[in-house]
């Protein structure tokens, strides 16, 4: 076992080692399901640096500490606890932590070596950013996926426009507005995930990956193999209705026309998109519709750019993301301060402002992402 040198960034909450040919990362912050830090970031970004000039390592994979033992739990995104502390300091370590967690993201996507991510339990916001890019994506039938960002004022950023915009059809679209969890099959079926395998057999799989003899794609080829299981068919009934409601023009028409249907699905997800913030609807249907004809770099800048407006255009407490972490999160009375307060108010001079980067190009903080 060779542990790696973490440059003065190592944490409890990430452990990494190297075993055989394999570089091993665990997120250890089981008690907070596994919520990015900064710290964390800074831990699993340095590794991945290093072992991508090691001729050592072959691969690279990452897991979850659960409550009881690895595996139960990936990611649950950011440490969203950490955003209102941030913003009522004015603590800049805030822009810190957008900025390298989204450069992550893309080094995870451009990683030039076998990357496979074990998204057992949950996986959602920001631990969708650090897998989703991974070469093996690997889910159980305990995955719960999801990115609920507009939930609490927010939009499904880490990369979010760029995958979420090519699944099928308008499938991103109704994922990015809703928040829905989906499970192993539906996340296999919208190419959000490769292979599924049995939770119980995770641990052996895990450490199979550090026999000697471990490396290169005919090794990953027949891990994959021996592992791996045939997903549950996955029921296509809501198909015809996310692709009918979730392609129309606007948040206005997507609404009118839920609120105008008779099925237990219709209203279920009316219901849903009205506790949303409507700003932040706006926002991220835009967001998910740009980002269909940009590649990964430019979408993450974008994405930069909608961020820093999130806690700018409105400073401080005033911002629909402090309204939404500190009614949802913080305080939970569930009455954040929504502004405007309904769908039908927000205007494009309200949009707009979102996608004006302000930053001059030479200067944006993930200007040197290809």
């Amino acid at each position: 076992m060779r542990p790696t040198g973490l440059m003065g960034t190592s944490s409890d909450e990430v452990l990494a080692e190297v075993r055989g040919q394999v570089g091993f990362i665990t997120l250890n912050r089981p008690r907070a399901l596994n919520a990015l830090s900064l710290a964390m970031i800074r831990a699993i970004t340095v590794s991945l640096l290093a072992w991508r000039d090691d001729p050592q390592v072959q691969a690279v994979a990452m897991r979850g500490m659960g409550k009881s033992g690895p595996f139960g739990v990936f990611c649950a995104g950011g440490d969203i606890r950490f955003f209102h502390q941030a913003v009522l300091a004015g603590n800049p370590a805030l822009e810190d932590f957008f900025t390298e967690e989204y450069a992550l993201n893309h080094l995870v996507h451009t990683y030039p070596k076998p990357t496979i991510m074990f998204m057992d339990g949950i996986v959602m916001g920001g631990g969708m950013g650090i897998s989703q890019g991974a070469r093996v994506r690997i889910v159980t039938e305990c995955t719960k996926m999801a990115m609920p960002e507009t939930h609490i004022g927010l939009f499904p950023d880490v990369g979010g426009g760029y995958f979420l915009s090519r699944c099928p059809g308008h499938v991103g679209e109704w994922l990015a507005l809703t928040g829905e969890p989906i499970d192993a099959g539906a996340a296999v079926a919208y190419g959000l995930a490769d292979t599924c395998m049995e939770s119980a057999r995770l641990p052996d799989a895990w450490d199979a990956l550090a026999q000697p003899a471990f490396g290169g794609a005919a090794s990953l080829d027949a891990w994959l193999a021996t592992y791996s299981i045939a997903t549950h068919a996955y029921s296509t009934r809501a198909e015809a209705d996310i692709e009918h409601y979730f392609s129309l023009k606007s948040m206005p028409d997507i609404m009118a026309a839920l609120e105008q249907g008779n099925s237990d699905w219709t209203r279920h997800t009316a219901a849903l998109l009205r506790t949303h913030s409507p700003l932040m609807l706006h926002v991220t249907l835009e967001q998910i519709r740009r980002a269909r004809s940009m590649n990964l770099g430019d979408d993450l800048r974008m994405e930069r750019d909608l961020v820093r407006h999130c806690f700018a255009l409105r400073p401080g407490t005033a911002s629909e993301t402090y309204a939404g972490i500190r009614a949802l999160v913080i305080d939970k009375d569930h009455n954040p301060a929504w502004n405007p307060r309904r769908i039908e108010d927000v205007t494009q001079g309200m949009v707009a402002p979102f996608f004006q980067s302000p930053w001059p190009a030479h200067a944006h903080p993930l200007h040197h992402l290809p």
